[in-house]
């Protein structure tokens, strides 16, 4: 009986080997749920994603193409980068016993990935809740938006884009707890334990590079804003704060001038600096050659001589001016018409856009800068006519980008103006941390700022000008092909003439020499007719000295020489600040042909008074 009651014993506890079995074999049941919950979620959540690209994106065509650009930001890249991802995902269900370590390995291989795709489009999730607030402040069109977003995803409800927008946001947070889990019931001794730990730290680090890229973001786009102030509205921002801050950072500049306390030095900053300030000049040089262009041929295009008589009975010039009017009535008038200037970027409810190009802020909270206008000079003629291809491709494929490229740069070029003022803040800080060995909040944040602010110029610096310069160059190589068609154009519609000018034998050297010889022939003839002309106009009359003037002229004459004299011919009464009255014959020195104004009718002079 006894032996009989030990066994029983023996049964409802278990051997050691069993006990151990059933934590194992619980921790394996839990380890593949959550494996389990991983892909499913995955399933769901790339499923909502492609609704949103694909139904809702295209039922919000009442919304402007630049508001939709930033609603839905990146979300195709997005869905290409967690395509694949659930597409590995599912492939491991294959191999369940190495399905763990295979998921460790997974997120390893697409930790870059996840980063790029996903900080982008976190640092654009501010401007897109603008939006959705401007959005609600028209019933009409929310209640669309709305109606559209229920249709296709009800689960929704009435948060509709808000709840859209932040799906993105808590999923890539939400990685690094599914494989957290996954690792809690791993077994330490287990083979996938060490990758699980290096994807689950991985997924931690690429949440908080993107935090941080969004904050640096932020920064940025605070002052990236080039804002147009009145003086009064400069004035209006002053306060103790701000001049307690410009105080200190002027005092810090002259410490630095005086030698007193070292310089920051920052060599790779500044080869970024140096190389993107050459590429703001290029680009304001070019803007300034082409509205040249454009006045010049607006001159061109004015100057008509076939328009009138020359009184020439015949010869080669009658059939040259044939040839220019034929040319002025079917090639250059596609040049005629006014330039319009359109608006560069998008415009939205509420809310307007710059282009967004590498550094510069969207949206723009204030005021929005005025369209790029072309120079006053290229209203070209006869504004009557409608804009040609010709001029069309011009303002669209030139003129306008180029407008657009400099507006781009005035962002990056703003905040490199900032960092140079966050410097002088950290140079302060760094100094008093060496002397005291500690700081104040505020100054930590401003030590952050100016970190902030130095890593996002160092990290897209780069980039941005590597854009400039290549839409730079498509500018440039647009506007060569625009003038090479037109070369083409005029020499087309002028090979028929060409043959019957009284020239077209010669070669191009010799028919130079025969413009230059013409041209200087007729210049010795205006030389000589100018020659004869001035022998018969009358001499200059001279005035008799004032009474009494003797004195005055010789001290004159002594100390500017006669060359610089010159005689009143009639009375002057000043009537402005600094005019002299003067009698006929007084004799004054000229000091100076101009004012200070640079007007050549008004002339600096000493009386000898």
């Amino acid at each position: 009986m006894t032996d009989h009651g030990d066994d029983e014993l023996s049964s409802r506890t278990g051997s050691p080997d069993e006990e151990g079995r059933v934590p194992e074999e619980r921790s394996l049941l839990h380890q593949s749920l959550a494996v389990r919950e991983l892909i499913d979620t995955e399933v769901s959540y790339l499923h909502v994603l492609q609704l949103c690209a694909l139904d809702i994106r295209s039922h919000l065509q009442q919304l402007p193409q630049g508001d939709l650009d930033v609603l839905f930001s990146n979300i195709d890249d997005i869905i290409k980068v967690n395509s694949k991802l659930l597409h590995d995902l599912q492939e491991t269900a294959s191999r369940e016993e190495e399905q763990v370590q295979l998921i460790g390995n997974l997120f390893l291989e697409f930790q870059e990935e996840l980063e790029q795709v996903y900080k982008v489009y976190c640092a654009s999730y501010e401007q897109a809740l603008l939006l959705v607030e401007a959005y609600r402040m028209e019933p009409q069109l929310q209640r669309e938006i709305q109606d559209t977003i229920e249709a296709v995803l009800p689960q929704a409800g009435s948060s509709g884009l808000s709840f859209l927008l932040v799906i993105p946001l808590q999923r890539i947070t939400k990685y690094p707890l599914l494989l957290q889990k996954i690792l809690e019931n791993t077994l330490p001794d287990a083979s996938a334990y060490p990758v699980l730990q290096r994807a689950t730290s991985a997924l931690q680090d690429v949440v908080t590079n993107i935090n941080e890229y969004k904050r640096r973001k932020e920064v940025a786009s605070k002052y990236t804003k080039v804002e147009h102030l009145s003086l009064r509205e400069r004035l209006a921002r002053i306060n103790m704060h701000t001049l307690s801050k410009k105080t200190t950072r002027l005092g810090q500049l002259l410490k630095q001038e005086a030698g007193l306390v070292p310089k920051t030095e920052d060599k790779e900053f500044d080869d970024l600096e140096e190389s993107f300030h050459w590429v703001s000049l290029c680009v304001t040089e070019l803007k300034n050659n082409v509205a040249a262009y454009l006045d010049n041929l607006e001159a061109f295009l004015r100057f008509r001589p076939q328009e009138y008589d020359l009184d020439i009975p015949g010869g080669p010039v009658v059939q040259y001016c044939y040839l220019a009017r034929d040319l002025q009535l079917q090639t250059f008038p596609e040049f005629m018409g006014t330039l319009r200037p359109r608006k560069v970027g998008c415009r939205a409810r509420g809310h307007s856009w710059s282009v967004r190009v590498g550094l510069e802020p969207s949206p723009a909270t204030s005021k929005a800068p005025s369209p790029c206008a072309l120079p006053s000079a290229t209203s070209f003629l006869n504004s009557q006519v409608h804009l040609s291809p010709q001029k069309q491709r011009l303002e669209a494929l030139v003129w306008q980008p180029l407008c657009s490229l400099a507006k781009a740069l005035a962002g990056p070029q703003n905040l490199i103006k900032k960092r140079l003022d966050k410097l002088l803040d950290f140079e302060r800080v760094e100094e008093k941390l060496l002397e005291v060995g500690s700081m104040t909040y505020e100054e930590e944040a401003a030590r952050h700022m100016y970190e902030a602010l130095n890593s996002l110029l160092v990290a897209e610096l780069p980039q941005f000008k590597q854009l400039a310069v290549r839409w730079l160059g498509q500018i440039l190589c647009t506007f060569v092909t625009l003038q090479r068609d037109l070369a083409k154009q005029v020499l087309q519609r002028a090979e028929g003439s060409l043959a019957q000018l009284p020239h077209h034998h010669l070669s191009d050297p010799a028919f130079r020499k025969l413009v230059e010889d013409a041209l200087g022939q007729t210049s010795h003839q205006l030389h000589s007719f100018q020659e004869n002309f001035e022998k018969v106009l009358p001499p200059p009359t001279t005035q008799p000295l004032l009474p009494g003037a003797e004195h005055q002229v010789q001290a004159l004459l002594s100390r500017y020489g006669p060359g610089k004299l010159y005689q009143v011919t009639s009375n002057i009464s000043g009537s402005g600040t600094l005019d002299l009255t003067l009698p006929r014959g007084h004799v004054v020195a000229l000091l100076q042909d101009k004012d200070t104004k640079g007007n050549s009718s008004r002339w600096l002079v000493d009386t000898g008074v």
